[in-house]
């Protein structure tokens, strides 16, 4: 059913060779389980990896977006929506069998780096 949403959309909104090289490197990656050397699960991890690192490049496009909304060093640092964040990505490290405070440790660091990046913005 996912393929079908995503055909749709990019059928609506892109041509056919991105559609064809998107669907491509979908259905490109090796499952765990069906890797057949070190490297091939290495490959999979950078990839991984990869797709981690733009996505976090996204978030922070937002993160910028959302200084316009803000007015002062109190807006920017937003403690509850900070609290909130961290108790929210605890949650769904957990739900992934992952350790939660590592996670929260990971949010805490990059959340600290978009405050002092949108504290910068502020001032300008």
């Amino acid at each position: 059913m996912i393929y079908i949403n995503l055909f749709y959309v990019f059928k609506h909104k892109f041509d056919s060779f991105l559609f064809i090289c998107i669907i491509k490197h979908i259905y490109s990656m090796i499952a765990p389980n069906n890797c057949k050397s070190m490297d091939e699960i290495r490959k999979e991890i950078d990839r991984i990896d990869q797709q981690i690192i733009e996505l976090i490049g996204k978030r922070f496009l937002y993160v910028k977006e959302i200084v316009k909304y803000k007015s002062n060093a109190d807006d920017v640092k937003a403690q509850k929506r900070y609290d909130e964040v961290l108790k929210v990505r605890k949650q769904w490290a957990e739900n992934n069998g992952l350790a939660p405070e590592v996670i929260e440790n990971i949010y805490k660091t990059m959340v600290h780096y978009f405050i002092d990046e949108q504290m910068k913005l502020l001032k300008k």
